[in-house]
């Protein structure tokens, strides 16, 4: 029987923000499944520990586990308490997924209210930088780390009624690009995840009208939408020791359709 440890993440402690649904919750558990101890967190705390629950019952006996951390990421203050007590709970942080993102706007850029914009720049990108910094000293003298960072095909181009969340993934893709050149020599390891249309609440306006889906998936290759269940994969490959060789990119996962 051949035997490997390339995608085993027993020991390590990873965190997942916007993690209680969605991609944010399907990466949750793949990394739990391959042996880590991952913190479940969201605004809504009573759905934290739900899905914490779930994933310790799932796991009873094996070696990952879940806590729940809820957190509203909007704010620093926030950001710090959560990073604290992951670390008082669990030792330290090994991983770090930044899932969680908004879009409170839905048209033109012509339209978009400065509340609206400021409020995607400030949860889609600075709680990013703002994770990354308070996570990296640390990855840094263990000379190791992972930190992966949710962005779109939206950040690859141009969208008549997602403007500002485009530009906002675009600025995560470069992101991860300068986090990745900065701390490459102490082995801490940046990428990027970039999810086509995925069957999610955040993107239900997307695909909720079989009409709307049709027309939106036609030409793809695969010609469907995606499950968040796909994207778990790429997760755990990023997180584990298999991508030690892997930094600075950004991987789609979108059916295809970017290529088209």
């Amino acid at each position: 029987m051949i035997t490997t440890t390339l995608f085993d993440l027993s020991g390590k402690v990873a965190l997942i923000t916007g993690s209680t649904k969605g991609i944010g919750l399907s990466i949750a558990e793949e990394l739990a499944r391959h042996g880590a101890s991952v913190v479940i967190s969201s605004r809504k705390g009573p759905m934290c520990e739900t899905v914490a629950s779930n994933i310790n019952q799932e796991l009873s006996g094996l070696p990952g586990c879940a806590v729940s951390i809820p957190a509203n990421i909007s704010t620093k203050e926030e950001i710090q308490r959560l990073v604290d007590e992951t670390v008082n709970k669990l030792g330290g942080i090994d991983i770090l997924v930044c899932n969680a993102a908004v879009n409170p706007a839905y048209g033109s850029m012509s339209d978009l209210p400065d509340s609206a914009f400021e409020k995607i720049l400030n949860v889609n990108i600075m709680s990013n930088h703002w994770l990354a910094q308070l996570v990296l000293p640390e990855m840094r003298r263990k000379k190791n780390g992972s930190i992966i960072i949710v962005s779109s095909v939206g950040g690859l181009r141009g969208h008549d009624k997602l403007g500002a969340y485009c530009i906002s993934k675009a600025a995560d893709l470069q992101l991860v690009r300068n986090l990745a050149l900065e701390n490459g020599r102490d082995n801490v390891r940046v990428n990027a995840i970039s999810p086509g249309l995925i069957k999610t609440d955040f993107a239900k306006a997307l695909w909720e009208d079989p009409d709307t889906l049709a027309e939106r998936t036609e030409t793809d290759p695969l010609g469907r939408i995606g499950e968040p269940f796909e994207l778990a994969g790429i997760a755990v490959y990023l997180a584990s020791q298999a991508s030690s060789f892997t930094t600075g990119q950004n991987f789609v996962v979108d059916g295809g359709s970017t290529i088209v």
